[in-house]
């Protein structure tokens, strides 16, 4: 029997051991808990106060970027609008000059078919 008591004293003291280092650590967590608290109160504020400053030193950037995104669009436009003109001008060019091209190239057409055929006419009309 000497050695189950053994074991008994040596598990049941584990066991007491055990729970007083549960109790100990609670209490531990809870001071270290009470403690940290006005540091992180101070973190809190002091990351409120960064977002506010930082908020007000980007109003006068985003107004800018917005201005001058503004001022190139308006820019942009004009060109394009510029560009769309010069392309149709171009377009009307093309055009014209084709018209031209096919006008001569039917008058060439006809006097060369007269000129060829005038030899067979006159060849027609002696006969």
């Amino acid at each position: 029997m000497g050695l189950s008591s053994f074991f008994k004293n040596l598990f049941g003291s584990t066991k007491e051991s055990v729970t007083e280092l549960a109790n100990n650590a609670e209490t531990t967590f809870e001071q270290a808990k009470e403690a940290a608290a006005p540091y992180i109160e101070k973190a809190e504020t002091f990351a409120e106060e960064t977002i506010a400053k930082a908020k007000e030193a980007s109003e006068p950037i985003i107004e800018s970027a917005s201005e001058y995104a503004h001022q190139a669009k308006e820019v942009v436009s004009e060109y394009a609008e510029k560009a769309s003109d010069a392309i149709s001008d171009v377009i009307e060019t093309v055009k014209e000059k084709t018209a031209d091209v096919v006008d001569d190239t039917r008058t060439i057409a006809s006097e060369t078919v007269v000129d060829a055929s005038e030899p067979a006419i006159e060849e027609a009309d002696k006969e």
